[in-house]
């Protein structure tokens, strides 16, 4: 079948080249000329057709047709032109071929109302004309061509988009708003039935298909204890006294909209260069724009962009960074970031409301710089060592904000004495910045109260710097996140996130000669299980306090029993805590909003013990031969979350549980059972209609005893008796 369709297609493409072939050779030995294709309907403000033939002493000529009133045609050709809303341009495409094209000179954009401009449509069916294009030699038509003009204007938003974020004050300590989908400043974005920049007529296309959830603006349903949820005329009595008067904005998504995310058009891929324009400050800073000097230009910083570090990369607002850059030194640095003065820091900022601040500059000196050179080649200088002092190895930024502006600017400048023993040198510096409110770092939440599935699990450890306020300061729990090649050096970490189980690991190099330190083996792999959770407690719910020790769980660990290690041998380990296991209990402790609230009720870390040998059996036997060849050996970390079931049933008794004579799920005779309509087992409606019922039989049969034939036959037995 398929083999039937190509042969059909490739038959009639076939026999349309053909066909224009032939008009090509007929138009040229008749020496006449005619347009492929001689009519056209045009939707659009462009119309293209071919004239073929002898074309040398051809002229144009466009005018508007219309049909007869008696006749119904259009007419014959004429060569006389008219002027008309459209351009006819020719172009030769061959000796017997040009390319003709009219193009409309018009706007097809629609008109307001009361728009006084006329390079617009006053209706939406903006062009319905009838064209002739005319070919003529010496005043004679030739060929003509017939288009069928219908175009409709084209639909343009009154307001148009543009790439300014919605100002949204005090962003840390207010939900998103209302109105989340609303991210285009002063356009209706689809969907987003709750934009108050969408008209009536935009909501009609899409009132149907509206973003559902808070994220849309649909707000959960006001719970039943809600004191504005009753009205006078159901209300019991006694809720007036028990409702519960709480905000309607208090819902679990409070506190996770803080970063005032949007979504901003991006260009186009264009192959021409962009023109920078220069910074343009702003009066009041909001998060994400950047941040300025007294002089108008960008504070920076140095910082890491698309991998690659820049030593002039502007600061924005409320965005916390911290970056290491690695530059290879062959000589002393001279220049910034490497060499910096303490005037050259202490320059002045714009506080974002109408005045400035200076930044305060805090030298110190380190000692030790391990942390800091990573590095050094093994080829030595001939003469003396290079030292190099003063270099400037860490930029620690605070910035101190409130409302929509910079308090104050504090810098911590590291430097220290570098010693080049080598021919280069590989120097790691930190440049950081964080925003603070008031002593605070702003973080956000998992959660209002509860955590919410896919948010960070929260932990913490105890702020050693305060012992007075017993304040618990936040970090995270971590497992492996491998990037690159893989191995334990160049891995990174990734936090443990709510209800989503998970398992990822690293590879270690150990060669034959490691192996012969089994003690310093198990000491390095257990440092870096270490470095995954650094943490003694756990966060309860998704907000706690950093003051309220009730809201935090200590963390289990399992201590290792080292009195069941194995012997070790010249080539293997025993007893290698190569993977960590971290185990979460969970409990739902509530239901707020229409959404359940759980809670973390414990939190345990185990080490799962492995025994590291080299198997040399197959082709590569290699590490077995030479002890410094090494072979990767796993490390991993995993987490499982477990929920741990409600019972919602009382507790049971000993008599119940002993007994089962009056237990009616483990006995065929269930006493209980014998008044069935009047006891709480019977389900099927209200214990106290149930009552009614029973107690309104019980009367009928009653009377009737009292009045039918047994009570007359005991009557009548009665009186014979007496008399």
């Amino acid at each position: 079948m398929a083999n039937v369709v190509d042969l059909f297609f490739s038959l009639s493409i076939s026999r349309q080249v053909t066909r224009v072939l032939l008009l090509i050779s007929l138009a040229h030995t008749q020496n006449i000329v005619v347009f492929q294709p001689s009519y056209l309907t045009a939707t659009g403000p462009a119309v293209t057709a071919l004239l073929l033939g002898n074309t040398s002493d051809i002229s144009l000529n466009l005018r508007r047709v219309s049909p007869s009133n008696t006749t119904g045609s259009i007419g014959p050709p004429s060569c006389v032109a008219e002027v008309t809303q459209w351009v006819l341009t020719r172009e030769q495409v061959g000796k017997t071929a040009v390319r003709v094209q009219l193009t409309l000179e018009k706007n097809l954009r629609l008109c307001r109302q009361n728009e006084t401009d006329t390079d617009c449509c006053p209706k939406p069916l903006c062009v319905l004309e009838a064209l002739q294009v005319s070919a003529c030699v010496g005043g004679t038509p030739q060929a003509s061509l017939l288009i069928q003009a219908k175009i409709h204007a084209l639909l343009v938003p009154a307001n148009a988009g543009s790439d300014n974020k919605t100002v949204i004050p005090n962003q840390v300590y207010q939900p998103l708003g209302s109105c989340p989908c609303d991210l285009t400043f002063r356009a209706c974005d689809v969907r987003c039935c709750c934009d108050k920049d969408c008209s009536i007529e935009d909501l009609k296309l899409f009132v149907s298909h509206c973003l559902p959830g808070p994220f849309g603006g649909q707000v959960s349903p006001t719970p039943d204890y809600q004191c504005s949820v009753q009205s006078s005329e159901n209300s019991p009595d006694w809720f007036p006294f028990l409702c519960v008067n709480s905000w309607p904005e208090n819902n679990p998504y409070l506190g996770l909209f803080y970063q005032g995310d949007t979504i901003t058009p991006k260009p186009g891929p264009s192959f021409q260069q962009p023109v920078l324009s220069a910074p343009v400050p702003v009066n009041v800073y909001i998060q994400g724009s950047p941040i300025f000097t007294l002089n108008d230009q960008y504070f920076t910083i140095p910082q890491n962009v698309l991998g690659q570090c820049v030593n002039n990369a502007p600061v924005a607002f409320l965005e916390n960074f911290n970056v290491k850059c690695v530059t290879l030194l062959r000589s002393c640095p001279t220049a910034s970031p490497l060499r910096t003065l303490s005037t050259a820091l202490g320059i002045k900022v714009k506080n974002g409301q109408g005045g400035d601040v200076a930044v305060e500059v805090i030298d110190e000196v380190a000692i030790d710089l391990t942390q800091f050179i990573s590095s050094a080649d093994a080829v030595t200088f001939s003469g003396e060592r290079l030292v190099c002092e003063n270099v400037t190895v860490a930029l620690d930024y605070e910035f101190y904000w409130k409302g929509n502006g910079i308090t104050s600017i504090t810098l911590t400048r590291t430097v220290g004495t570098v010693t080049l023993n080598s021919s280069s040198m590989a120097l790691t510096t930190r440049y950081s910045a964080v925003f603070l409110n008031g002593e605070f770092i702003a973080q956000p939440n998992s959660g209002n109260p509860g955590y919410q599935v896919g948010r960070p699990v929260i932990a913490g450890i105890v702020d050693t710097l305060d012992n007075n306020t017993g304040s618990i300061q936040r970090t995270s729990i971590n497992l492996w996140k491998p990037v690159g090649d893989g191995l334990c050096s160049t891995a990174e970490k990734k936090p443990v996130l709510y209800g989503e189980n998970s398992t990822s690991g690293c590879l270690l190099p150990v060669s034959r000669q490691n192996l012969t330190q089994c003690n310093l083996v198990r000491e390095t792999v257990s440092s870096l299980q270490a470095a995954l959770i650094t943490a003694t407690y756990v966060a309860k719910r998704g907000n706690p306090d950093p003051l309220t020790m009730t809201d935090w769980v200590n963390i289990s660990f399992v201590t290792l029993n080292s009195s069941t290690t194995t012997e070790d041998t010249t080539s293997s380990c025993y007893g290698i805590p190569s993977h960590q296991h971290i185990h979460v209990w969970s409990l739902i402790t509530g239901i707020v909003g229409g959404l359940p609230q759980r809670d973390i009720r414990a939190l345990q870390v185990s080490y799962s013990l492995f025994p590291w040998a080299l198997d040399c059996g197959g082709g590569d036997v290699s590490p077995c031969l030479d002890p410094r060849e090494t072979r990767l050996f796993p490390i991993t970390s995993s987490v499982t979350f477990t929920d741990i079931p409600i019972n919602t049933g009382p507790p049971k008794t000993r008599f119940q549980i002993n007994f089962t004579e009056y237990d009616c799920n483990r006995n065929d005779v269930c006493w209980p059972e014998l008044a069935f309509p009047i006891t709480k087992y019977y389900t099927g409606e209200t214990y106290s209609q149930s009552l009614a019922k029973g107690l309104i039989l019980v009367f009928f049969f009653i009377t009737a005893s009292i009045l039918g034939t047994p009570w007359r036959q005991i009557r009548q037995a009665w009186n014979c008796a007496t008399h």
